[in-house]
């Protein structure tokens, strides 16, 4: 059920705490933490504590919690000192989805081409 921590989901269990995650933000609603095979110097995933596949599900789902998410990003950007940043979210396997718990990645700290790759 949406909203509901998944016995099998990565990001439930790092948002359980039984999976470690260098974490750099936390709030009621979000946890930050660095990817653990970043694409960029700063390379930080914000995720809803609450489980929801992807960020269209999330959106339809609780348009606050998004929102919460994205604050984040703009916080996570803000403490990382990025002057500008990309926020990413992969939904789906053909896009680059192999989590299904809704993440924004936010990458920055290096020049980012256009179109992403």
């Amino acid at each position: 059920m949406a909203g509901e921590p998944q016995e099998d989901c990565l990001f439930c269990k790092i948002v359980a705490g039984t999976v470690p995650a260098t974490i750099v933000r936390q709030t009621d609603t979000t946890i930050a933490f660095r990817d653990i095979n970043p694409q960029a110097p700063t390379h930080v995933l914000i995720i809803p504590r609450a489980h929801h596949e992807n960020a269209a599900a999330l959106a339809a789902a609780d348009p606050a919690l998004t929102a919460d998410v994205l604050r984040e990003a703009q916080a996570v950007a803000d403490e990382e000192k990025l002057d500008s940043y990309r926020l990413v979210f992969n939904t789906g396997s053909g896009a680059g989805q192999t989590v299904w718990h809704v993440h924004g990645h936010v990458l920055g700290g290096r020049g980012l081409d256009w179109p992403p790759g």
